[in-house]
């Protein structure tokens, strides 16, 4: 199920006419959900499914993209197409490569494998729509992780499984529509001072005023109080994770599991975990808590996995381990297409390099007419749907107020000034602040798996800062572009008229 409450997660529900059919909604009805929209607005005949993107390159004479698609339809042919664009919007999501540990012996285990994102449900048996995992019946299961996913599979694991041993390697746990998002949720997460009078998603995100460190905070935080504002994380958070805490040790009958159980690092360090039965499930007598303590499994063996001079026999490893860092790379790089752009220039060489700059984590030099949905350079909330649905709108508006510059039958081309992406890097930079109660987490996506503490040469601390999000929150991002389009000038981006 998604963490975000579905009323404003799923986007266009208002124009759908559609009623979620849960608060917090479950995979296979976001999936079906998805099937509606796009059959209501035509995209299953304009779509190229079953296919990837291999690469894009800027063809300076015909001032447009060439795009290379693979096509390979389930029991078909491979086969490879090109096609002409005029403009191109990459938009990969931020969690949507699985990552696998770098364990060794991984390819030599004998028993069954896969991970979460992937869930094999011809061996788990089961379905989407009628998760009843019987297939593990019998059977000795390893679950590797105790992530966002890991806390609402091992409940349902537990029910099926003969033995499941959890391998924990830290200690973890329309008008409207924009109101409740933007005036409201996403207002509660960045800790303003101007809150409104009423909470109305009123659930555990809103609760939790110290995630303004991930996220950002229009409160000014300077070199100088940034001290006193770390302080202040900590106060307002220590209390809601002692709650948690308190809650692990009287659910948890065994204290040795409860203990290893709670998270002793401050909450805004991962993405929270909500789960009513997550907890209880180790109670249960085939279900083991093997808390790691920060380190790696030794190996897989043909077996299972060894920890600590011990073998763990299992029939079936279930990597609950995450995905690659969304931090980490260039849009282009998150979706493995190669990007090349003015003058050979590629676009994952230059994010690589931390020299990959933008307008508003919206569009880039060198790359003309192409458009990212950030999250560099942009801004974040813990509702990504509605961070793509103002940055879509916002690119929307500059294609439309570049063909209506173009005229009729002309094609417009269209990239920021450097200078326009120099003021926009340095008022990301300047609030760089604003993230210091990150230091120092347990690694994560949001801190490269704990690389950006490692990171000690004043250069490369720069351009990592430079290439953060909005540093004062999403609500103050969206009125920063609206204030932008208003003004009417398109300030900072080139139009050149071609055709």
């Amino acid at each position: 199920m998604c963490d975000v409450e579905s009323y404003i997660y799923l986007p266009l529900i208002e124009e759908m006419g559609y009623m979620p059919q849960r608060r917090y909604a479950s995979g296979h009805e976001i999936r079906k959900y998805c099937e509606k929209v796009c059959a209501k607005y035509g995209l299953h005949d304009r779509a190229v499914f079953q296919s990837r993107t291999n690469s894009m390159v800027w063809d300076e004479d015909a001032n447009g993209w060439m795009v290379e698609i693979i096509k390979k339809p389930k029991g078909g042919q491979e086969s490879t197409h090109r096609v002409r664009a005029d403009f191109v919007m990459i938009a990969p999501g931020v969690l949507s490569n699985a990552k696998l540990p770098d364990v060794e012996g991984i390819e030599s285990f004998e028993g069954h494998m896969f991970h979460t994102a992937r869930w094999d449900y011809d061996y788990t048996g089961g379905s989407p729509e009628q998760p009843d995992l019987t297939g593990l019946r019998g059977k000795k299961v390893a679950l590797i992780g105790t992530g966002a996913t890991a806390v609402q599979a091992v409940p349902e694991l537990a029910k099926y499984a003969e033995e499941l041993t959890v391998f924990q390697q830290e200690r973890r746990i329309p008008a409207w529509v924009v109101q409740r998002q933007e005036l409201n949720f996403a207002t509660f997460l960045t800790d303003s001072d101007d809150k409104p009078a009423e909470n109305l998603v009123d659930d555990g995100w809103t609760h939790f005023p110290s995630y303004s460190a991930v996220v950002g905070t229009p409160k000014e935080v300077t070199m100088e109080n940034v001290g006193e504002r770390i302080g202040t994380l900590h106060a307002q958070d220590y209390p809601r994770q002692e709650r948690i805490r308190q809650r692990t040790k009287e659910i948890v009958k065994d204290q040795n599991t409860a203990e290893a159980l709670q998270a002793w690092y401050p909450g805004w360090c991962k993405r929270p975990c909500f789960h009513d039965h997550y907890l209880q499930t180790f109670n249960l007598p085939n279900v083991k808590l093997l808390n790691t303590e920060g380190r790696s499994i030794d190996r897989v063996s043909e077996s299972g996995i060894k920890f600590a001079g011990k073998t763990y026999d299992c029939d079936v490893i279930i990597w609950g381990t995450g995905f690659r860092s969304p931090v980490v790379g260039s849009s282009a790089g998150k979706a493995n297409i190669s990007v090349i752009g003015r003058g050979g220039t590629s676009m994952e060489d230059l994010a690589t390099s931390g020299d990959l700059q933008t307008l508003h984590g919206a569009t880039m030099r060198h790359f003309p007419n192409l458009f990212s949905p950030g999250p560099s350079q942009a801004s974040a909330t813990a509702n990504f749907t509605f961070v793509l649905d103002i940055l879509t709108s916002h690119q929307a508006y500059i294609i439309v107020q570049a063909l209506a510059r173009a005229g009729e039958g002309k094609k417009p081309v269209i990239e920021p000034t450097q200078e326009a992406m120099d003021e926009w890097s340095m008022r990301i930079l300047s609030g760089a602040a604003t993230f210091a109660g990150m230091a120092g987490c347990t690694p994560s996506y949001f801190n490269k798996e704990g690389e950006t503490d490692q990171i000690t040469e004043p250069a490369q601390q720069m351009k990592m800062a430079r290439n953060a999000i909005w540093p004062k929150g999403f609500p103050d991002y969206c009125n920063i572009i609206e204030a932008w389009r208003a003004e009417g000038s398109m300030k900072g981006l080139e139009v050149s008229v071609v055709g």
